[in-house]
């Protein structure tokens, strides 16, 4: 099971928190590139050093602060690697996935469906309130950004899901030694992560529901498919898709996508849609593919840790 099989010799819950502690090292070094670029920038024009985010993100064009952005969590991912793998002594599909190898497949399809679903559902509120967007698209920006969202987005939903429904899940599974805190405590924290996102500013606290019904929503087909792979393919989707097609001067990622949302941000039922109606029939859709069952155990019971492997190096002698 995937919180059940790795608890092996190194992965004690002190390994834990040294570990977490450097990841959190690692994205705090990827931001390195872009306060440099901010500075050499600043000085070079003369302007007053930028004060808040607002400011650092109108220093340069969309794609160029969205690939700085995103050396974050190259970053990140390099430190989750490192840790995984000399401090815990596994390996990445460890944390991956219980089955012998990642399953492209789950990944693909995963992506394929929530980027479709995407699509559609830009286009249907595109063509019924034509008024609240305007045709963003130029050329040579968007090829660009579709060359960015292709290589680095990945690298950042990964870093996400990695960090959340593989490490921290693991790790809080080995603290509580059952499901459902994992499950309950990642989701809160992937929700709360967003809480300085623009979005929330301009909507209030209710767009939260969204965030963290997602959150539960990742955990959830993560643990009832014994693996990442499918949480995977969603977020890459999510962010690929969102990046490309519509952007907002209130959104947290300003694109150069091919259209702008120009409407007042509202909060309406199509906030609320994903976690009471999109997510469920989603879980219905991936639990008749891959025929999960047992639910209740999966979700909510306990985790029996499996004790450390000994090889025949390590064995006393009498």
């Amino acid at each position: 099971m995937f919180l059940e099989n790795r608890n092996k010799t190194h992965n004690s819950v002190l390994n834990y928190l040294l570990g977490f502690f450097i990841i959190a090292v690692f994205y705090m070094l990827g931001q390195i590139p872009l306060a440099i670029a901010v500075v050499v920038k600043t000085l070079s024009s003369g302007k007053s050093m930028p004060t808040n985010e607002e400011e650092i993100m109108k220093i340069f064009s969309p794609n160029t602060t969205l690939f700085l952005m995103l050396l974050i969590f190259v970053s990140t991912m390099i430190g989750i690697v490192l840790v995984v793998k000399y401090l815990h002594k596994l390996k990445m599909i460890d944390i991956t996935t219980s089955r012998d190898k990642v399953d492209w497949q789950r990944i693909f399809f995963s992506f394929s469906i929530w980027s479709s679903f995407t699509v559609l559902s830009t286009l249907a509120f595109y063509f019924s309130s034509p008024e609240s967007f305007v045709l963003n698209f130029k050329l040579v920006p968007f090829l660009i950004l579709l060359l960015i969202s292709f290589t680095l987005l990945p690298i950042q939903t990964s870093a996400e899901e990695y960090i959340f429904r593989g490490y921290l899940m693991q790790g809080l599974g080995l603290l509580a030694k059952n499901r459902w805190f994992p499950l309950v405590t990642t989701s809160l924290m992937f929700g709360l992560m967003h809480i300085l996102n623009p979005e929330v500013q301009k909507m209030g606290y209710i767009i939260m529901v969204y965030y963290i019904g997602t959150g539960f929503f990742l955990g959830i087909i993560t643990l009832m498919d014994d693996g990442m792979e499918l949480a995977l393919g969603f977020h890459a989707a999510n962010n690929i898709t969102a990046a490309l097609l519509v952007s907002s001067d209130w959104s947290a990622l300003k694109t150069e996508s091919i259209f702008k949302d120009i409407s007042t941000p509202s909060v309406g039922f199509e906030v609320l849609a994903p976690v009471i109606i999109i997510f469920p029939i989603l879980l219905i859709i991936f639990s008749k593919k891959y025929k999960w069952t047992n639910w209740k155990e999966k979700l909510t019971g306990k985790i029996v840790l499996h004790k450390p492997e000994i090889t025949q190096n390590s064995e006393s002698h009498e």
